[in-house]
């Protein structure tokens, strides 16, 4: 299984950025889908995470309200869109994916990573 992010960027503080990352490979089981991201000097945080219906998500208290979390219709790709950054936002960004009928918030429970993807906020 390979997992492809894309659309980070640099952008001013109170700016938008869209997240995308594409699953391929043998991705025929359900899977839930997760954005964690790690600042400088920082452990890995959960970010976001929506099952596999698309109908359960879960959003960290600090993105609540300005991040959404959504899925393609073929269910492979999951996206992030981003509103109201602030310069905390700042990190590497990182989807994952779980296999399985139950999604989690630890990111050591996933079983796939992609690259990672640069997000700068400029104050």
């Amino acid at each position: 299984v390979q997992l492809l992010a894309s659309g980070g960027g640099l952008v001013q503080a109170g700016g938008s950025l869209r997240l995308s990352c594409a699953a391929s490979g043998r991705t025929f089981s359900s899977y839930a889908m997760g954005w964690f991201r790690q600042a400088p000097g920082k452990e890995r945080d959960i970010v976001a995470v929506i099952s596999w219906s698309g109908g359960s998500t879960y959003y960290a208290d600090s993105v609540k309200g300005r991040f959404t979390i959504s899925r393609g219709n073929a269910k492979n790709t999951v996206y992030l869109q981003m509103n109201s950054l602030k310069p905390e936002d700042t990190a590497v960004y990182y989807c994952a994916i779980k296999f399985g009928s139950r999604w989690s918030l630890r990111g050591d429970e996933y079983d796939y990573w992609g690259q990672g993807t640069q997000v700068t906020v400029s104050s």
